[in-house]
């Protein structure tokens, strides 16, 4: 319907509303209630693991919903977690946003983590901006491989998206950070188109 940036969505859903009458705009993520739910995520994850609290989370970011949504709930329960965003180096826009301290807009995504390809949205930013440690940013071949370890070690098929989180805390990067030893990588979605992989 159109190109995976965020003006031309928005575009295509005004279009799409104006020859619908009564028809409703329900952001995919930049709407408080969106992230509430989305913080679902980290509530469930702190209340699952039980023991020790975690040193971290890392968490896919795309729109920001999910991420923002666990930022305000990780932190609610256990205000000293770090939390780490995960982002494929063709669609790194809140990487390029968090060095320069405002926000980017994604123009032209290229990547195999599909869910990922828009840009943060007007409330997710000032969250993930205000509450994230560090954006972690991953190679296609690295999300790639994240989805064979999962497949080979779980028996689980991730989408590319999820996977992302998976490289990222595999990364170098992540490795070299200290003081990091219970770590919990949120695994998103289920899209996964096979020919495209």
């Amino acid at each position: 319907l159109c190109k995976p940036i965020l003006q031309d969505r928005e575009d295509t859903a005004q279009a799409v509303m104006a020859k619908h009458p009564g028809s409703a705009f329900i952001p995919p993520y930049d709407h408080p209630d969106i992230i509430s739910g989305a913080g679902t995520t980290g509530l469930e994850f702190l209340w699952q693991i039980g023991g020790e609290p975690l040193d971290a989370l890392i968490v896919p970011v795309g729109g920001g919903g999910l991420l923002s949504g666990v930022c305000v709930a990780a932190k609610g329960l256990q205000p000293n977690i770090r939390i780490f965003a995960a982002e494929p180096l063709g669609a790194d826009d809140a990487a390029r946003s968090m060095q320069k301290g405002e926000m980017i807009e994604q123009t032209d995504p290229n990547t195999i983590a599909d869910g990922l390809l828009t840009s943060m949205g007007d409330l997710t930013w000032p969250i993930i901006r205000d509450n994230v440690e560090e954006v972690l940013v991953v190679s296609e071949e690295e999300i790639v491989a994240a989805m064979r370890l999962v497949w080979m070690r779980m028996k689980i098929v991730i989408e590319p998206s999820a996977a992302v989180s998976v490289a990222a805390a595999l990364s170098p990067r992540f490795q070299e950070i200290s003081g990091l030893e219970r770590v919990g990588v949120v695994l998103s979605g289920g899209n996964v188109d096979i020919d495209n992989l």
